[in-house]
């Protein structure tokens, strides 16, 4: 039986009664699937059209590349491509559920209360700034808090779990978790963080242990679309790994996942769809 979660997003209730999807948007020059491609209010709207129209529940935009070797972007810059990407998508749909991807509290505080916003995806758990806790328990905002060992400059220079990858993983986000209950939020969704500091081994054995999360008794993402992941391992890049994402998606669903952050929307609605057909008969 599979746990029903609610989320609060500013009065907009989400419930997993069956897995959310989340589509991205990224409003970058250089994130490592899809940058350049929406840059200007055309591409933004068709892509932001194309989210909803293939079904997904919540639309993730990011503005700053977390890839390895990414340039930075300044907190002003990054905040005006947000502001403006939440214009382009609410006057589009303005019933839109929509998170918000940056690790800046001024930033996530100005998507929130200017552009209207109602997740804050923070990839640092607030290690990048320290402000972002006092911001989600003012704002009271749905939080996902991720795992993340160093910081995307850094991350896969030599990752290492003294305790193993899925002990230690588990560890920072229960102390995280903690803390934020000690703060007042309440709405925390788990994101263990596939790629973001860890080697291959480490993506698949979190994968495998990905049922030991359910101990937060908290929705929990997985966002694997198209990463090095899946790509290093049956050949070629992130182009061709959308059949391996898929699969890899179905395993997550059959394993406990309540929210797939992707690129490719249809595809991820259709996984979800046979896989709450498959749950109804375990």
């Amino acid at each position: 039986m599979r746990q029903v979660y609610s989320i609060n997003c500013r009065g907009k209730l989400l419930t997993t009664e069956r897995p959310l999807v989340m589509g991205i948007l990224n409003v970058t020059d250089d994130s490592f699937f899809d940058g350049g491609r929406y840059c200007t209010h055309d591409a933004i709207a068709k892509r932001c059209d194309q989210i909803i129209e293939e079904g997904a529940d919540i639309i993730d935009i990011g503005a700053y590349s977390s890839r390895p070797g990414a340039l930075d972007v300044p907190a002003e810059e990054e905040k005006r491509r947000l502001l403006e990407a939440l214009y382009i998508v609410f006057g589009r749909h303005p019933h839109a559920i929509v998170s918000i991807d940056t690790f800046r509290a001024d930033v996530a505080h100005a998507c929130i209360e200017e552009g209207g916003a109602h997740i804050i995806n923070d990839i640092s758990a607030y290690n990048m700034d320290p402000l972002m806790l006092d911001t989600v328990a003012k704002l009271r905002v749905p939080y996902i808090l991720m795992h993340m060992q160093g910081q995307p400059s850094n991350m896969q220079a030599a990752p290492h779990y003294e305790g193993g990858v899925t002990h230690d993983v588990i560890e920072m986000l229960g102390h995280k978790v903690a803390e934020l209950n000690d703060n007042g939020v309440a709405d925390i969704i788990i994101d263990p963080g596939f790629g973001f500091g860890k080697t291959l081994d480490d993506n698949y054995e979190l994968m495998a242990a990905l049922k030991q999360f359910k101990e937060f008794r908290r929705p929990i993402l997985v966002g694997i679309s198209r990463k090095s992941m899946i790509y290093k391992l049956i050949g070629g890049a992130p182009k061709d790994a959308l059949n391996g994402t898929t699969a890899l998606n179905m395993f997550a669903l059959m394993m406990g996942a309540d929210i797939l952050r992707v690129h490719d929307v249809k595809e991820c609605v259709e996984t979800v769809k046979i896989a709450t057909e498959l749950h109804k008969y375990m």
